[in-house]
């Protein structure tokens, strides 16, 4: 099984605390210190990678929680693989992640989104994605704020 990335646990910490603010700037919510515990051994034991499978269950379910709230594919529409590059140009997953996508642990998604955000060579993180929100705020704009991008048709 794939691991969980202690900046994921690091994000996951946030998120809750965001979500549930300390009331005193002391105590944290149970998620935060269930996901706290985790973070502070693998700091202790200068691990950068936890198991999924052995996470105890209420920091597991506090790092799901965080996890439903992440964008699920990197996909961009763009799938240079079913063209038949090895490595997506659009989203940078292999063939075999895109093909195995729909039955990853979201350990083993992490995994991938870290890898390919780390290599940052896909079309994904260039200027593509920068134009898109330049031109209307948004990364997926809807279809209507796209309308002054298209020609006047003319009769």
């Amino acid at each position: 099984m794939a691991g969980i990335h202690i900046t994921d646990i690091e994000s996951a910490i946030n998120w809750w605390r965001d979500r549930h603010p300390s009331p005193d700037g002391i105590t944290a919510c149970a998620q935060v210190r269930a996901l706290a515990e985790v973070y502070a051994l693998m700091v202790y034991y200068h691990e950068s990678v936890c198991d999924e499978d052995s996470m105890p269950s209420k920091a597991r379910d506090a790092w799901l929680g965080w996890y439903a709230s992440t964008p699920d594919a990197p996909c961009i529409a763009i799938c240079s693989t079913s063209q038949g590059d090895n490595v997506c140009k659009g989203c940078g997953r292999t063939f075999d992640e895109v093909q195995r996508w729909p039955v990853m642990t979201p350990a083993e998604k992490r995994a991938t989104w870290r890898r390919i955000t780390m290599e940052a060579t896909a079309w994904r993180f260039n200027r593509y994605a920068e134009r898109a929100r330049e031109a209307t705020g948004a990364d997926h704009p809807p279809p209507e704020s796209l309308e002054h991008l298209t020609p006047e048709r003319t009769a």
